[in-house]
């Protein structure tokens, strides 16, 4: 049978939601390995990014309705996503991880993380369900299970290592190419786009943490 696997989507576009290219080759990597996908996004509104100038406007968009851009349309509220009918989790990246389903990009260490996001990553982990993240969506697993001291990359940036750490996660530096697996936690991270490389190796990495996830179920 083909696994089940969740997105959570958090956006359109790396400044204010999901990085498209990210989501993408997790989506295409997954639809490679033959695996029934369900996007996933939070029903919230939140600050929209100009893309083109890199500067803040005053509109408001809904996370929800924009990941849906993503998900050609096929995509349900994270509220409607219970454990028991998936088999594993995954998390692009982009600034949509740390501004709509965390605080970290304002608080780091100190942030919150948003309700339905929260219970979903604690539901697939006390099932013992395997959840993967890439870029900075990593700073969700630390915020939502600090407790339970996950290994843990984002790259090698040390600052943003330094706040994972300050949350309970363990961090170990990866190159673009490589992906981290937490096999006591059933957690597979990621750097893709926190290290400056080409798309290409970003690729590549993003396609060793889909496939090292869906190795864990």
């Amino acid at each position: 049978m083909a696994a089940r696997v969740v997105v959570v989507l958090s956006g359109c576009g790396v400044y204010d939601g999901s990085e498209i290219h990210e989501a993408v080759i997790a989506l295409l990597t997954l639809s490679q390995e033959g695996a029934e996908v369900q996007c996933a996004a939070p029903e919230l509104d939140h600050p929209v990014v100009d893309h083109l100038a890199g500067q803040p406007t005053q509109q408001q968009r809904s996370t929800l309705v924009e990941s849906a851009r993503i998900a050609r349309g096929a995509i349900v509220p994270l509220a409607a996503i219970q454990p028991q009918d998936h088999d594993a989790l995954f998390f692009p990246g982009g600034f949509g991880a740390a501004k709509n389903l965390t605080s970290f990009a304002t608080q780091g260490a100190d942030c919150s993380i948003e309700p339905e996001t929260l219970r979903v990553v604690r539901g697939f982990h006390a099932a013992g369900k395997p959840i993967g993240a890439v870029c900075i969506a990593p700073a969700v697993l630390a915020r939502a299970l600090g407790q339970h001291e996950p290994k843990l990359t984002i790259g090698s940036d040390p600052g943003t290592a330094q706040a994972l750490e300050a949350m309970g996660a363990e961090h170990h530096p990866r190159p673009v190419t490589d992906c981290l697996v937490d096999p006591a936690n059933k957690l597979v991270t990621a750097p893709a786009y926190m290290l400056d490389a080409p798309l290409r190796d970003v690729a590549k990495g993003i396609a060793a943490a889909v496939r090292a996830t869906l190795a864990l179920i």
